[in-house]
C-alpha cells in the first residue's frame, strides 16, 4: 500500500504487512498496512470519504516480531455453511469457505436479558427494546451443528448472553450439550445468581457445567463494584468443586494498575481458580480519540502491567501466542493416526503462559523447561514416530523426553519433578486427560485482545477460532459478531421475541440483585 518510507503524518516507518481492514465510520473494508514506527506497530488505510485512518495495533514492535514468528495458517473445516466464489471478508460471514481456522470454542447466547447494566456490554435487552432468546430446539440444532463440524466436532461450547443463568432451561440445555459429546461446556456469568443461590453451583455441576467464566475485574470495590457477590459466587463453587476461570474486561486508566492483585488473588484461590483470561477493552461504540488514546490496552500492554506488578516474576517471555501449540497437534496426529482440532489462530490474538503456585511463590512453566526448545523437540519427535509402530513410538517418546528433561533448565523444587511425570504420561498414553494434572497448583494466566472496528484486521478475522452460533444455521467469528460489520444485531433482530423485555421471573431476580454491598 505504501512506496516510501514515511507514514501519513511524517513519521519514519517500516512496511511490515498488508492486510484489510474497515473505516471506523461508514464500515466499508479498505486496503490497509501493518506499520512499525517508534518501536510500536500501527494499522493505517485511506479512506475514500474519511480520509487516512491509523491506530495502534501493538505497543511492542520487538514482541510483535517474536510472536509472528509462530504464524500457522490451518486449511478451515469442510463443511462451511456459505461457499462462496470471491473472498469478501468479513462482507459474507456465515463460515464461507475462505476462512482458515476450524472453531475451537462455540459460544451460544442463550438470552440478551442481564440483571446488570455493565457500561461496556456488548448485550443490552432494554437498549434493544426487544428479547432475543432462541428456544430449546434451536439451542439444540445449534449444538447439533457444532458436532457435525467437519474435519473435527467442536471441542467447547461457551453458553454466554445477557445472563445466561437467567433461562429457566439452562440445567437442560447443558445436559444435551453433554450429551452430545462437548467436552467442555462453560458459562460466562456476571456470578450474581451464583452468589444469592448457594445451591445454584452444584446444580450446574451436576447438569454437566465444567468451567464457570466469571466476570472479574478487579479485587476492590473501586475496580469491581460486585466484588462482595463474586467472593460469595466463588465461595458457592469452591464447595461444589467447580472451577473458575476469572475474566476481567482491562481498560486504561481504569484496572490496568490491578493486574498483579488479580493474579495473586488467582494463585491464592487456585484449589478453585484455574486460570484468568484478561480481556483489552474493545471499543464497540462511539469513542472520542482522547478516550481512546487513554483506554486502548494492547496485548503487550497488558502484559507489560502484569510483569511490573508481579515484581517481574512474570516476564514478557513467559508468555506465548496461541498458535504455539500446533507440533502438539502434529505430533498425536501422528500419533494416533486421528484428526485433531488445530490451534491456528492469528498469532496476534492472544497471549498466555502457565504459572505454578508453591510454597517459594509463582514459578512461570518457562522456569521449568525451555518451551521453545520444547515445542521444537515436540516437532522433531512428531517426524521421528511417523509410520512406526506403537512399542517403537513408546521407546522414542521416553528416550527423548530423557533427552529434553536433562538438557533443559529446572528449577530445583517438586513441581519440577511432576511435571515430567504429567507430561510423560500424557505423550505415551496420548490421554490428554492426564493435562488436567497441571491444575494441581497452577494457573493459567491469558489474554485474548478481540478487535474494534478502530484495530480492526481482516487476516485476524480469516483465522478467528472462537465463533458464535446462531438459530439460522450459521457460525460468525467473534470478531465479526460484536465489531466490524457486528453481526450481533443483525442476527438478534431477525430471531428476536416480539414480546416485553423481561418476563415476571427475570425481573424479579434482576431486582434482587442489589449491588449496594
Amino acid at each position: 500500500m505504501y512506496n516510501g518510507t514515511r507514514t501519513s503524518h511524517g513519521g519514519i516507518f517500516i512496511l511490515i504487512k498488508n492486510t484489510k481492514s474497515i473505516c471506523p465510520v461508514c464500515k466499508v473494508i479498505l486496503d490497509a498496512s501493518i506499520i512499525e514506527e517508534d518501536g510500536q506497530v500501527y494499522i493505517e488505510r485511506r479512506c475514500p470519504d474519511h480520509g487516512i485512518i491509523r491506530h495502534l495495533y501493538w505497543s511492542d514492535a520487538e514482541m510483535y516480531h517474536r510472536f509472528d514468528a509462530f504464524e500457522s495458517i490451518g486449511k478451515g473445516i469442510v463443511n462451511p455453511q456459505k461457499v462462496v466464489s470471491k473472498d469478501t471478508c468479513p462482507a459474507n460471514c456465515g463460515l464461507c469457505n475462505f476462512h482458515q481456522s476450524q472453531t475451537l470454542l462455540a459460544n451460544i447466547d442463550l438470552t440478551n436479558q442481564c440483571n446488570l447494566s455493565c457500561e461496556f456490554c456488548f448485550a443490552n435487552a432494554r437498549a434493544c427494546g426487544y428479547v432475543y432468546e432462541p428456544s430449546f430446539d434451536q439451542i439444540v440444532d445449534m449444538l447439533s451443528m457444532l458436532r457435525d463440524q467437519k474435519p473435527n466436532p467442536v471441542p467447547a461450547v461457551q453458553f454466554a448472553g445477557g445472563e445466561p443463568t437467567l433461562r429457566m432451561d439452562l440445567d437442560a440445555i447443558v445436559k444435551k450439550a453433554r450429551e452430545l459429546g462437548f467436552r467442555q461446556v462453560q458459562l460466562a456469568t456476571n456470578g450474581i445468581v451464583l452468589a444469592q443461590k448457594p445451591e445454584r453451583a452444584q446444580e450446574l455441576k451436576d447438569a454437566g457445567v465444567t468451567t464457570i467464566y466469571l466476570h472479574f475485574d478487579g479485587t476492590t470495590k473501586e475496580t469491581n463494584f460486585k466484588l462482595v457477590h463474586d467472593l460469595k459466587a466463588i465461595e458457592h463453587c469452591r464447595n461444589a468443586g467447580l472451577g473458575i476461570v476469572l475474566v476481567p474486561t482491562i481498560i486504561g486508566t481504569k484496572n490496568d494498575h490491578i493486574l498483579g492483585d488479580i493474579v495473586r488473588f488467582a494463585a491464592d484461590n487456585v484449589d478453585i481458580i484455574r486460570g484468568i483470561n484478561f480481556q483489552p477493552v474493545s471499543f464497540t461504540g462511539a469513542c472520542s480519540p482522547e478516550a481512546l488514546e487513554r483506554e486502548r490496552i494492547t496485548i503487550p500492554d497488558l502484559i507489560d502491567g502484569i510483569s511490573r506488578q508481579t515484581d517481574n516474576i512474570i516476564k514478557k517471555e513467559d508468555f506465548y501466542p496461541v498458535p504455539c501449540v500446533i507440533p502438539i497437534s502434529d505430533f498425536v496426529e501422528k500419533y494416533t493416526g486421528a484428526s485433531q482440532v488445530r490451534f491456528t489462530a492469528h498469532q496476534h490474538c492472544g497471549a498466555a503462559t502457565y504459572v505454578f503456585v508453591t510454597d517459594d511463590g509463582l514459578v512461570p512453566v518457562t522456569h521449568l523447561i525451555d518451551v521453545d526448545s520444547f515445542f521444537e523437540t515436540i516437532h522433531q519427535m512428531a517426524h521421528k514416530i511417523e509410520n512406526k509402530g506403537n512399542i517403537r513410538k513408546k521407546l522414542i517418546i521416553v528416550r527423548t523426553l530423557r533427552e529434553m528433561k536433562r538438557s533443559m533448565k529446572g528449577s530445583g523444587i517438586e513441581t519440577n519433578t511432576r511435571f515430567w511425570k504429567i507430561l510423560g504420561k500424557t505423550l505415551i498414553s496420548h490421554n490428554f486427560k492426564a493435562l488436567s494434572a497441571f491444575h494441581w497448583n497452577a494457573i493459567f494466566v491469558g489474554m485474548m485482545h478481540f478487535m474494534d472496528s478502530y484495530n480492526y484486521d481482516v487476516n485476524r478475522v480469516k483465522r478467528c477460532c472462537i465463533h458464535y452460533a446462531t438459530p439460522e444455521g450459521t457460525l460468525i467469528p467473534f470478531c465479526t459478531y460484536n465489531s466490524g460489520p457486528v453481526y450481533r444485531e443483525e442476527i438478534w433482530s431477525r430471531n428476536r421475541q416480539m414480546t416485553a423485555v423481561m418476563n415476571p421471573a427475570e425481573e424479579a431476580l434482576c431486582d434482587t440483585a442489589s449491588l449496594t454491598s
